[in-house]
């Protein structure tokens, strides 16, 4: 019992001076929270009226990104499955396979969105192709990780059952694992199409077009009052998908 109360005690001081070490390389001041109010100052003051004259131009815009965020994660899901399926211990068929998929889909990951968009900015010009290849690649490694997870977590009873009526492999990964599966897939879908449309937001910084590209030229240009309005249809747009993702959700489930 002594012996477990030092090791959390030990726990509890490499917390602290793991703190103490990020606000010392951050420059993460208490004090600097009483500024707070210069951002009540400067949201009253510079956003408001809001410039509704360009609303139309900028729903136009919202539409780019969001179907930027669901053709990115829609082609990520199509090439992801069947390489989760690949990348799994149960399914893969061999160790070599298993490590290559599983490594291939780890260095997609480990790429932010970010970097493949200044890549494929510089390779096929500014706009939404290049902020959707950035989405896809990405994608393609993280649901090709998750969805191999739950491969491996599925019941082994209906695939010994597809076995036992003589049913090959594949056909039987597909009747017994997919149908276990298929409804945390679709919420593992909503949730990283509700992260590309952040995402996309922040390609549009770098060119990726969409409401992000307006976002960023509006604060550049210091237009504060288009700026909110950008604010109000990202929000709106984002609200609006989580309702729509989660009521599918609950059909599914």
């Amino acid at each position: 019992m002594v012996w477990f109360r030092r090791r959390y005690l030990i726990y509890l001081i490499l917390i602290i001076v793991a703190l103490w070490w990020s606000m010392d390389m951050t420059g993460f001041e208490w004090r600097k929270l009483t500024q707070i109010g210069n951002i009540y100052h400067m949201v009253t003051t510079r956003f408001f009226p809001i410039e509704w004259s360009l609303f139309p131009r900028m729903a136009y815009h919202s539409l780019v990104t969001l179907a930027v965020a669901f053709l990115g994660t829609f082609l990520a899901l199509l090439v992801a499955l069947p390489f989760s399926f690949l990348a799994a211990k149960n399914t893969s068929g061999s160790i070599g396979m298993y490590s290559t998929i599983r490594g291939g889909l780890s260095a997609l990951r480990s790429v932010p969105e970010i970097v493949f968009g200044l890549i494929f900015v510089s390779a096929f010009g500014l706009g939404p192709f290049a902020a959707v290849l950035a989405i896809i690649l990405h994608n393609i490694g993280v649901l090709g990780k998750l969805i191999s997870e739950l491969i491996e977590a599925a019941d082994l009873g209906p695939q010994e059952a597809m076995r036992s009526v003589g049913a090959t492999k594949w056909v039987g990964h597909l009747f017994s694992i997919l149908p276990q599966i298929w409804p945390n897939v679709l919420s593992q879908y909503f949730y990283r199409f509700e992260v590309a449309i952040r995402t996309s937001l922040i390609l549009g910084f770098i060119g990726g077009g969409g409401i992000g590209q307006q976002l960023f030229n509006h604060f550049q240009s210091f237009y504060y009052t288009a700026v909110a309005l950008d604010i109000v249809l990202i929000m709106i747009m984002v609200i609006v998908v989580d309702f729509i993702g989660g009521r599918i959700r609950a059909r599914v489930i």
